[in-house]
C-alpha cells in the first residue's frame, strides 16, 4: 500500500484499430507523439510519482550507487592491442565518466598519441556516445561516429592524426562506422533511413570532397534487410553485408580498386545464412547450407564464390553449434558451443594440430577477444565465471603458454571469490523440455524458501546470455539474494534449434520456459512467491510483460527495462524503426495467422483485471529500439486494470535512448535504482 501519494492517470482517448476484421480498442494510443506537450506532461508526472514513491529509500539508493562505484577501478585502462604498427589503448581517469582513446607507435614504451578525449567531447551534452573508430591504412586519419541524443543515429566525421584537425564535412544519419579502401583517400560508410532508421545505403566518400558529392554504391531495397560494410582481416577485400533475421548476402571488392564494381559473393536465398572470412586465395564460410541447423564450415576459391563451389571443412554436428571463426596466418580458431558451454578450438592450417582450450566449469563464459592482427601466433581471449572476475588472456598457439594480461579488480577489501558458489540446474518445461538455469549466491544460504531470488532472462533473436561475473551484482549477493539466469528458448544456449523453438509461432515457449524456471526455484526451496523477482530488458521486457499476465502469482516484484510490450500495434506499423526487419523473428501480423498468435501473448493486449506483482518499468524518450510509448501505454493500462495496491512505477529518462545513460557512472545510478526497488520490497535498507 502506498499512502497519500496518488499515481497519475492518463487520459482515455479511445482509438479503434482494425486488422483482419478484428477490432482492438487502444485508449492510450495518443501517447504515440513525443511532440505533444500533453504526452511530455504525462511522462513528467509519472517521473514525479516515481520520485515521490521512492523518496523513502533515496538515501539507501545513493549509498548503493557509491558502493557499486567504489568497487570499480576509476583509473583504469584496457589491455593494449596492436594493429598495423600501433598499440591502441582505452583509458579511464578518476572522476571522469567517459573513455580516452590513445595509441603508441611500435612499442608500449613510446609516447602516447591522444586520439579522442570523450570527456571533453561530451561537454554540454546530456548524452554522448563515440563509436566506429576506423584508422586509415597509412595511420594518418581516423573516421568516427558521434551520437549526442541516444537514438543510435550517428554523425560521421574524419580527423587528421597528423594535425589533430577534424574536417568540417559531417555526414548525418549514419551507423557511425566506416571503412577505408587501401588508397587512404576513399571511405565507405552506411546511411540509415531518416524515419525507420533502417541501415539501407552504402556511400563512397573521397577525402577532400564535399559529402554532398558522395557516390551511392549500394541500396538495399528490401525493407526486411539491413546493410553494412567492412574490410576483411586480410585487408584484401571490402565487403558489403546484407542481413536479415534468416538470410544473408555479401558483395566483395578488392580494396586496392575502390572505384571498381562490387561483385556478388552468393546471391540471397531465403533461409540461407552465411558469413565469410578471407585467407590466402580462399574464402571460409560459416553457413547453415544443406540443412546445417547448427552451422558448418566450408571454403571456396576467390574466383568461384557461388554456393555450388563451396566445399566442406567442418561438417554439421547435431550437438555442437559453430558460432564463429578467427583466421590467423598459421591457425584457424573456431568458437563452438555444446550443452550450453563455450569451447575454443585451435587448428593449424597444415593439419598438424587440432586442440581445445581447457575450461572446467558449468557457469563460465569464454570468448575470443580483440584479434585484429593476421600474422601472429597469439590468440587473445576472455574468461569469466559467475564467481570469478573477468580476465584478458594471451595464448601462444605454438607454445601453448598462457599469459594473463589483466584480471578485473574488485576494489572491495571484503571481496573473496571463494565466498560465493555457482551451479547449473535444470527445470522441466510444460512440454518436457529441460531448461537450464545458471545461479550464483553467497555460500551458506539455506534452501528454506526464504531467500530472495532475482531471475533474469532475455530469450530472443538467438542472443545467448552466458553466465558472467558482475561486481555490481555483489550488492545483491552480499545481502542474501540468489541471482539466476534462465536460459530460455529463443536464445542459442543449447544450439540453433533452441532459438528456432522460441520464435515466430513457437514464441510462447520463451515465456512458459521462464515460468517453469520460476516454479523450479520455488519447488526446490531456493525461494517462494513472496521472495521471487523477475528482470528483463527490451525483448526480455516483453518476456516479463507476458509472464506477469500469465502467472502473476509467482512473483513479489518485477523489473521491465525498455520493454517491447505493444507487440501487435508496433509490428503492424512499418514506419517504426526495426519493424520490417523483425518479421522473421516475431512474424508479420499482416498475415492473419501471425496476427492471431501475437494477440495471444502481446503484453499490452493481454492486460486484465487481476492482481499484479510490484512493477518497475524504465524507458528512454529517445529510444530508437523500443519507442517510449510502448512502456508508457502499458503502465497506463496496468493502472486502469490491476486489482491490487502494489507499486507500479514508470521512470522515463528524458535525455537518453535504449541503452540508458551514457556515462559509466551515470549508468550505475540506473542499476542502483533497480536494486533499491528490489531491496526495499525485501525490507532490506542497509
Amino acid at each position: 500500500m502506498i499512502p497519500n501519494i496518488q499515481p497519475p492517470k492518463a487520459n482515455l482517448i479511445p482509438k479503434t484499430l482494425i486488422a483482419h476484421n478484428d477490432e482492438r480498442q487502444d485508449d492510450y494510443f495518443w501517447l504515440n507523439d513525443r511532440e505533444n506537450q500533453d504526452v511530455i506532461a504525462y511522462l513528467n508526472a509519472e517521473n514525479d510519482y516515481y520520485e515521490a514513491v521512492t523518496s523513502k529509500y533515496k538515501s539507501f539508493e545513493n549509498s548503493l550507487f557509491e558502493e557499486m562505484k567504489a568497487r570499480i577501478k576509476e583509473d583504469d585502462q584496457s589491455v593494449p592491442y596492436k594493429y598495423n604498427g600501433y598499440w591502441y589503448i582505452v583509458r579511464y581517469e578518476i572522476g571522469k565518466d567517459y573513455p580516452i582513446y590513445l595509441r603508441k607507435k611500435d612499442t608500449l614504451e613510446n609516447p602516447e598519441e591522444l586520439l579522442f578525449d570523450c570527456n571533453v567531447m561530451a561537454e554540454g551534452h546530456d548524452y554522448f556516445k563515440l563509436v566506429g573508430l576506423s584508422v586509415s591504412p597509412d595511420n594518418t586519419m581516423i573516421a568516427f561516429g558521434v551520437d549526442t541524443i541516444g537514438r543510435r543515429n550517428y554523425t560521421l566525421q574524419i580527423k587528421s592524426l597528423l594535425t589533430d584537425e577534424t574536417f568540417s564535412d559531417a555526414i548525418e544519419n549514419t551507423t557511425g562506422s566506416a571503412t577505408w579502401a587501401n588508397d587512404n583517400k576513399t571511405l565507405f560508410y552506411t546511411v540509415k533511413d531518416g524515419k525507420t532508421l533502417r541501415s539501407d545505403k552504402v556511400f563512397k566518400h573521397q577525402l577532400g570532397s564535399a559529402s554532398a558529392d558522395d557516390t551511392l554504391v549500394f541500396y538495399e531495397e528490401d525493407d526486411t534487410f539491413g546493410v553494412t560494410i567492412y574490410k576483411s582481416k586480410s585487408k584484401k577485400y571490402l565487403i558489403i553485408a546484407c542481413y536479415s533475421t534468416m538470410t544473408n548476402e555479401y558483395y566483395i571488392l578488392n580494396a586496392d580498386t575502390p572505384d571498381a564494381d562490387f561483385k556478388i559473393f552468393q546471391e540471397r536465398i531465403r533461409g540461407l545464412e552465411y558469413s565469410i572470412a578471407h585467407y590466402k586465395d580462399q574464402f571460409y564460410i560459416v553457413t547453415n547450407a544443406d540443412g546445417a541447423v547448427n552451422f558448418k564450415l566450408m571454403k571456396t576459391a576467390e574466383e568461384q564464390t557461388k554456393l555450388m563451389y563451396w566445399t566442406e571443412i567442418i561438417p554439421h554436428r547435431d550437438d555442437v553449434l559453430l558460432e564463429d571463426i578467427d583466421i590467423f596466418k598459421n591457425f584457424l580458431v573456431i568458437s563452438e558451443r555444446s550443452n550450453g558451454l563455450n569451447h575454443i578450438r585451435i587448428k593449424r592450417w597444415d593439419g598438424t594440430e587440432d586442440y581445445y582450450l581447457p575450461f572446467n566449469n558449468e557457469t563460465y563464459t569464454a570468448y575470443t577477444s580483440t584479434n585484429v592482427e593476421f600474422d601472429t601466433d597469439i590468440l587473445r581471449y576472455g574468461y569469466n565465471a559467475m564467481t570469478t572476475p573477468s580476465s584478458s588472456i594471451d595464448f601462444n598457439m605454438v607454445t601453448k603458454e598462457k599469459t594473463i594480461l589483466k584480471e578485473q579488480e574488485v576494489l572491495d577489501p571484503n571481496f573473496d571469490k571463494n565466498n560465493y558458489a555457482s551451479e547449473r540446474v535444470w527445470a522441466t518445461a510444460d512440454d518436457g523440455t529441460k531448461v537450464p538455469i545458471s545461479m550464483v549466491y553467497k555460500k551458506g544460504i539455506k534452501k528454506d524458501g526464504t531467500n530472495p531470488v532475482l531471475l533474469y532472462a532475455y530469450g530472443s533473436y538467438g542472443h545467448t546470455i552466458d553466465p558472467y561475473f558482475s561486481s555490481i551484482r555483489l550488492s545483491l549477493l552480499d545481502r542474501g539474494f540468489v541471482y539466476a539466469i534462465a536460459h530460455v528458448r529463443g536464445g542459442e544456449y543449447l544450439g540453433r534449434r533452441w532459438y528456432e523453438e522460441g520464435k515466430l509461432m513457437q514464441k510462447k515457449n520463451t515465456f512458459t520456459d521462464f515460468i517453469a524456471c520460476s516454479k523450479y526455484v520455488i519447488a526446490k526451496n531456493y525461494t517462494s512467491p513472496d521472495h521471487l523477482y523477475a528482470l528483463g530488458g527490451s525483448a526480455g521486457g516483453l518476456l516479463i510483460g507476458a509472464v506477469i499476465n500469465m502467472a502473476p502469482e509467482l512473483y513479489k516484484g518485477v523489473i521491465a527495462a525498455v520493454p517491447f510490450v505493444d507487440v501487435l500495434t508496433t509490428m503492424l506499423d512499418d514506419t517504426i524503426p526495426l519493424t520490417t526487419g523483425e518479421y522473421d523473428e516475431w512474424g508479420n501480423p499482416n498475415d492473419k495467422a501471425f496476427y492471431d498468435y501475437m494477440k495471444t501473448y502481446s503484453p499490452y493486449d493481454n492486460v486484465k483485471k487481476q492482481d499484479y506483482p510490484h512493477i518497475l518499468v524504465t524507458t528512454g524518450l529517445h529510444d530508437s529500439q523500443v519507442q517510449y510509448w510502448e512502456p508508457a501505454k502499458w503502465v497506463a493500462k496496468l493502472r486502469a486494470f490491476k486489482t491490487d495496491s502494489n507499486k507500479l512505477l514508470l521512470k522515463t529518462n528524458m535525455k537518453a535512448g535504449h541503452g540508458g545513460a551514457s556515462g559509466r557512472f551515470e549508468a550505475l545510478r540506473e542499476d542502483a535504482e533497480e536494486y533499491a526497488f528490489l531491496l526495499d520490497l525485501e525490507n532490506i535498507d542497509a
